[in-house]
Protein backbone atom coordinates (compact mmCIF):
# COMPACT_ATOMS: atom_id res chain seq x y z
CA UNK A 1 0.00 0.00 0.00
CA UNK A 2 2.96 2.22 0.37
CA UNK A 3 3.67 3.14 -3.01
CA UNK A 4 0.08 4.25 -3.97
CA UNK A 5 -0.31 5.80 -0.67
CA UNK A 6 2.83 7.91 -1.34
CA UNK A 7 1.53 8.94 -4.77
CA UNK A 8 -1.22 10.05 -3.72
CA UNK A 9 0.35 12.03 -0.96
CA UNK A 10 2.87 13.65 -4.33
CA UNK A 11 -0.16 14.55 -5.81
CA UNK A 12 -1.40 16.63 -3.06
CA UNK A 13 1.63 18.22 -3.17
CA UNK A 14 1.34 18.92 -6.86
CA UNK A 15 -2.29 20.15 -5.89
CA UNK A 16 -0.76 22.55 -3.10
CA UNK A 17 0.88 24.79 -5.63
CA UNK A 18 -2.22 25.15 -7.28
CA UNK A 19 -4.11 26.32 -4.49
CA UNK A 20 -1.33 27.70 -1.64
CA UNK A 21 -1.54 31.35 -3.31
CA UNK A 22 -5.19 31.90 -3.91
CA UNK A 23 -7.32 34.58 -2.44
CA UNK A 24 -10.65 34.04 -1.40
CA UNK A 25 -11.75 35.73 -3.84
CA UNK A 26 -10.78 32.93 -5.86
CA UNK A 27 -11.50 30.07 -3.48
CA UNK A 28 -15.22 31.60 -4.89
CA UNK A 29 -14.24 31.99 -8.37
CA UNK A 30 -15.95 28.87 -10.60
CA UNK A 31 -13.98 26.25 -11.91
CA UNK A 32 -13.70 24.71 -15.50
CA UNK A 33 -16.28 22.29 -13.91
CA UNK A 34 -19.48 23.93 -14.05
CA UNK A 35 -21.18 24.56 -11.21
CA UNK A 36 -17.91 23.50 -8.88
CA UNK A 37 -16.30 26.90 -7.19
CA UNK A 38 -12.92 26.47 -6.29
CA UNK A 39 -13.87 25.94 -2.34
CA UNK A 40 -16.81 23.02 -3.61
CA UNK A 41 -13.95 21.10 -4.89
CA UNK A 42 -11.80 21.32 -2.27
CA UNK A 43 -15.00 20.86 0.39
CA UNK A 44 -15.97 17.55 -2.45
CA UNK A 45 -12.30 16.05 -2.03
CA UNK A 46 -12.14 16.43 1.40
CA UNK A 47 -15.81 14.77 2.21
CA UNK A 48 -14.57 11.98 -0.22
CA UNK A 49 -11.76 11.12 2.06
CA UNK A 50 -13.52 11.83 5.06
CA UNK A 51 -15.98 9.27 3.70
CA UNK A 52 -13.26 6.71 2.94
CA UNK A 53 -10.91 6.94 6.20
CA UNK A 54 -14.70 6.17 7.63
CA UNK A 55 -15.49 3.10 5.80
CA UNK A 56 -11.32 1.93 6.40
CA UNK A 57 -11.78 2.16 10.55
CA UNK A 58 -15.08 2.01 11.30
CA UNK A 59 -17.72 0.08 8.57
CA UNK A 60 -20.70 0.42 10.54
CA UNK A 61 -21.15 4.21 10.75
CA UNK A 62 -19.99 4.11 7.31
CA UNK A 63 -22.65 1.82 6.39
CA UNK A 64 -25.35 4.07 8.38
CA UNK A 65 -24.29 7.11 6.28
CA UNK A 66 -23.97 5.59 3.10
CA UNK A 67 -27.66 4.37 3.75
CA UNK A 68 -28.22 8.51 4.61
CA UNK A 69 -26.53 9.08 1.61
CA UNK A 70 -28.52 6.54 -1.20
CA UNK A 71 -31.98 7.44 0.39
CA UNK A 72 -31.25 11.32 -0.42
CA UNK A 73 -31.61 12.37 3.18
CA UNK A 74 -28.42 14.14 3.35
CA UNK A 75 -25.46 14.58 0.78
CA UNK A 76 -21.74 13.91 1.20
CA UNK A 77 -20.49 17.21 0.89
CA UNK A 78 -23.21 17.75 4.24
CA UNK A 79 -22.05 14.84 6.22
CA UNK A 80 -18.97 16.63 6.91
CA UNK A 81 -20.90 19.52 8.85
CA UNK A 82 -21.85 23.37 8.27
CA UNK A 83 -19.11 24.52 10.57
CA UNK A 84 -16.60 22.36 7.45
CA UNK A 85 -18.91 24.09 4.38
CA UNK A 86 -18.41 27.35 6.52
CA UNK A 87 -14.67 27.67 6.65
CA UNK A 88 -12.85 29.97 4.70
CA UNK A 89 -10.70 28.76 1.88
CA UNK A 90 -7.38 28.65 3.89
CA UNK A 91 -9.08 27.38 6.60
CA UNK A 92 -10.72 24.36 4.36
CA UNK A 93 -7.44 23.85 2.75
CA UNK A 94 -5.83 23.07 6.18
CA UNK A 95 -8.92 21.03 6.97
CA UNK A 96 -8.43 18.72 3.80
CA UNK A 97 -4.70 18.09 4.51
CA UNK A 98 -5.54 16.76 7.99
CA UNK A 99 -8.22 14.56 6.94
CA UNK A 100 -6.46 13.71 4.12
CA UNK A 101 -3.35 12.20 6.37
CA UNK A 102 -5.55 10.43 8.45
CA UNK A 103 -6.85 9.17 5.63
CA UNK A 104 -3.66 8.08 4.10
CA UNK A 105 -2.14 6.53 7.33
CA UNK A 106 -5.55 4.66 7.88
CA UNK A 107 -4.83 3.02 4.46
CA UNK A 108 -1.22 2.16 4.61
CA UNK A 109 -2.00 -0.49 7.84
CA UNK A 110 -4.73 -1.92 5.20
CA UNK A 111 -3.44 -5.30 3.56
CA UNK A 112 -4.15 -4.36 -0.30
CA UNK A 113 -6.69 -7.17 -0.88
CA UNK A 114 -8.87 -6.08 2.30
CA UNK A 115 -12.46 -5.64 0.69
CA UNK A 116 -14.16 -2.43 1.63
CA UNK A 117 -17.49 -1.24 1.90
CA UNK A 118 -17.59 1.28 -0.31
CA UNK A 119 -20.45 3.41 -2.09
CA UNK A 120 -21.21 1.32 -4.77
CA UNK A 121 -20.05 -2.66 -4.09
CA UNK A 122 -16.41 -3.47 -2.14
CA UNK A 123 -13.82 -2.30 -3.18
CA UNK A 124 -10.15 -3.74 -2.30
CA UNK A 125 -8.31 -1.41 -0.31
CA UNK A 126 -5.73 -0.74 -2.89
CA UNK A 127 -8.47 -0.02 -5.56
CA UNK A 128 -9.84 2.46 -2.86
CA UNK A 129 -6.48 4.56 -2.73
CA UNK A 130 -6.31 4.29 -5.99
CA UNK A 131 -9.47 5.81 -6.72
CA UNK A 132 -8.73 8.41 -4.67
CA UNK A 133 -5.68 9.41 -6.72
CA UNK A 134 -7.56 9.47 -9.55
CA UNK A 135 -10.13 12.21 -8.08
CA UNK A 136 -7.48 14.14 -6.49
CA UNK A 137 -5.89 14.20 -9.80
CA UNK A 138 -9.07 15.47 -12.08
CA UNK A 139 -10.31 17.78 -9.55
CA UNK A 140 -6.68 19.10 -9.47
CA UNK A 141 -6.32 19.40 -13.13
CA UNK A 142 -9.97 21.47 -13.32
CA UNK A 143 -7.99 23.99 -10.64
CA UNK A 144 -5.34 24.23 -12.85
CA UNK A 145 -6.76 24.56 -15.83
CA UNK A 146 -9.53 27.30 -14.24
CA UNK A 147 -6.50 29.42 -13.25
CA UNK A 148 -4.27 28.54 -16.24
CA UNK A 149 -1.49 26.92 -13.97
CA UNK A 150 0.46 24.27 -15.93
CA UNK A 151 -0.24 20.95 -14.12
CA UNK A 152 2.55 18.00 -13.90
CA UNK A 153 2.55 15.23 -16.01
CA UNK A 154 3.83 12.20 -14.32
CA UNK A 155 3.96 8.47 -14.30
CA UNK A 156 1.14 8.57 -11.42
CA UNK A 157 -1.11 8.75 -14.42
CA UNK A 158 -0.54 4.96 -14.77
CA UNK A 159 -2.58 4.14 -11.96
CA UNK A 160 -5.40 5.89 -13.22
CA UNK A 161 -5.09 4.86 -16.49
CA UNK A 162 -5.38 0.95 -15.04
CA UNK A 163 -8.59 1.88 -12.69
CA UNK A 164 -9.88 3.37 -16.15
CA UNK A 165 -9.30 -0.29 -17.96
CA UNK A 166 -10.07 -2.06 -15.46
CA UNK A 167 -13.74 -0.42 -14.96
CA UNK A 168 -14.40 -0.62 -18.47
CA UNK A 169 -16.97 -2.91 -17.82
CA UNK A 170 -18.69 -1.13 -15.27
CA UNK A 171 -18.96 1.73 -17.64
CA UNK A 172 -21.47 -0.35 -19.32
CA UNK A 173 -23.33 -1.53 -16.28
CA UNK A 174 -23.90 2.03 -15.18
CA UNK A 175 -25.78 3.09 -18.36
CA UNK A 176 -27.75 0.09 -18.53
CA UNK A 177 -25.69 -1.10 -21.70
CA UNK A 178 -25.35 -4.88 -22.63
CA UNK A 179 -21.19 -5.89 -21.22
CA UNK A 180 -19.33 -6.45 -24.48
CA UNK A 181 -17.77 -10.24 -24.36
CA UNK A 182 -14.38 -8.63 -26.81
CA UNK A 183 -11.79 -7.40 -24.85
CA UNK A 184 -10.04 -3.92 -25.79
CA UNK A 185 -6.49 -3.60 -26.26
CA UNK A 186 -4.86 -0.23 -24.60
CA UNK A 187 -1.63 0.69 -25.56
CA UNK A 188 -0.14 4.10 -23.81
CA UNK A 189 3.14 6.39 -23.68
CA UNK A 190 3.68 7.35 -19.87
CA UNK A 191 4.98 11.09 -19.47
CA UNK A 192 8.49 9.41 -18.61
CA UNK A 193 8.34 7.87 -22.35
CA UNK A 194 7.19 4.40 -20.87
CA UNK A 195 5.23 2.18 -22.90
CA UNK A 196 2.28 0.83 -20.31
CA UNK A 197 0.01 -2.20 -22.14
CA UNK A 198 -3.36 -3.59 -20.79
CA UNK A 199 -5.53 -6.18 -22.78
CA UNK A 200 -4.50 -9.10 -25.45
CA UNK A 201 -2.18 -7.91 -27.40
CA UNK A 202 -4.14 -9.64 -30.40
CA UNK A 203 -7.48 -7.97 -29.60
CA UNK A 204 -9.38 -6.14 -32.68
CA UNK A 205 -10.14 -3.44 -31.11
CA UNK A 206 -7.05 -0.73 -29.30
CA UNK A 207 -7.05 2.38 -27.93
CA UNK A 208 -3.35 4.29 -28.51
CA UNK A 209 -2.59 7.48 -27.14
CA UNK A 210 -0.38 9.25 -24.12
CA UNK A 211 -1.34 8.59 -21.06
CA UNK A 212 -2.20 11.64 -19.83
CA UNK A 213 -4.60 12.35 -22.81
CA UNK A 214 -5.91 9.06 -22.33
CA UNK A 215 -6.49 10.28 -18.71
CA UNK A 216 -8.05 13.26 -19.85
CA UNK A 217 -11.04 11.20 -21.74
CA UNK A 218 -11.45 8.68 -19.12
CA UNK A 219 -11.88 11.36 -16.26
CA UNK A 220 -14.53 13.10 -19.15
CA UNK A 221 -11.87 16.28 -19.01
CA UNK A 222 -11.56 16.37 -22.75
CA UNK A 223 -14.51 14.57 -25.87
CA UNK A 224 -12.31 11.59 -27.58
CA UNK A 225 -13.35 13.94 -30.36
CA UNK A 226 -11.03 16.65 -29.85
CA UNK A 227 -8.30 14.56 -27.75
CA UNK A 228 -5.49 12.78 -29.61
CA UNK A 229 -6.44 9.48 -28.98
CA UNK A 230 -6.75 6.72 -31.47
CA UNK A 231 -9.99 4.36 -30.87
CA UNK A 232 -9.26 1.58 -33.22
CA UNK A 233 -12.30 -0.69 -33.37
CA UNK A 234 -16.33 -0.07 -32.61
CA UNK A 235 -15.57 -1.25 -29.15
CA UNK A 236 -12.62 0.86 -28.61
CA UNK A 237 -14.94 3.89 -29.68
CA UNK A 238 -17.77 3.19 -27.71
CA UNK A 239 -16.10 2.65 -24.85
CA UNK A 240 -13.89 5.87 -25.34
CA UNK A 241 -17.09 7.87 -25.27
CA UNK A 242 -19.36 6.56 -22.04
CA UNK A 243 -15.88 5.51 -20.21
CA UNK A 244 -16.57 6.58 -16.52
CA UNK A 245 -14.52 5.10 -13.91
CA UNK A 246 -16.46 6.73 -10.82
CA UNK A 247 -19.89 5.84 -9.20
CA UNK A 248 -22.38 8.34 -10.17
CA UNK A 249 -24.92 8.47 -12.38
CA UNK A 250 -23.82 8.81 -15.86
CA UNK A 251 -22.39 11.93 -17.35
CA UNK A 252 -23.07 13.43 -20.76
CA UNK A 253 -20.84 16.89 -20.28
CA UNK A 254 -16.96 16.79 -19.60
CA UNK A 255 -16.91 17.19 -15.82
CA UNK A 256 -18.05 15.35 -13.01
Amino acid sequence: MDEICDDLEAETTALATVVSGLTEEQWRAPTVAEGWDSHETILHLGAADWACHLAVTDPVLFTNARQQLSKGEVSLHELVGSNIRAMSGGELWAWFLSGQKVMIDALRNVEPKARITWLGPDIGARSLATSRLLETWTHSHDLADSFEMQYPQTDRLRHIAHIGYVTREFSYINRGMAVPTEPVRVELTGPSGDHWYWGPDDATSRVTASAYEFCKVLTRRTPLIESTVQAEGALAMEWMEIAQPWIEPPRISDQA
